[in-house]
């Protein structure tokens, strides 16, 4: 056991990221098997929405998520999965953005008398 405050904090630190790490690899993993049981949309969704959370989390390389992803789309169209209408309609339409506002006129000053 460490004597120094610093250190203490660390090993404190360590077992709070430890066990949130733990929980991310878990509920990847669960994502990963329901998808390889049932092969549906929303599994097939969740798989993903997993992959893209242990990378961001650096849980896995960006790359290797990737991957993994590509792997799972290719697996869900050999078994006939459609992607579900909400993952349609993101896949098709764009992000809007507002209309550019124009900037107001400046009046003209009072005129001093």
């Amino acid at each position: 056991m460490p004597i120094i405050k610093s250190a203490k904090k660390r090993v404190r630190v360590a077992a709070k990221a430890t066990k949130r790490n733990v929980r991310t690899k878990r509920s990847l993993k669960s994502a990963l098997k329901a998808f390889g049981r049932t092969k549906s949309g929303s599994d097939a969704r969740k798989a993903q929405s997993a992959l893209d959370t242990a990378a961001k989390k650096n849980l896995m390389h960006k790359n290797k998520a990737a991957r993994k992803q590509r792997q799972l789309a290719r697996a869900a169209k050999a078994a006939g999965v459609k992607p579900t209408a909400a993952a349609k309609k993101a896949a098709k339409a764009p992000a809007k953005k507002a209309p550019a506002k124009k900037p107001a006129a400046k009046k003209a000053p009072a005129k001093k008398k």
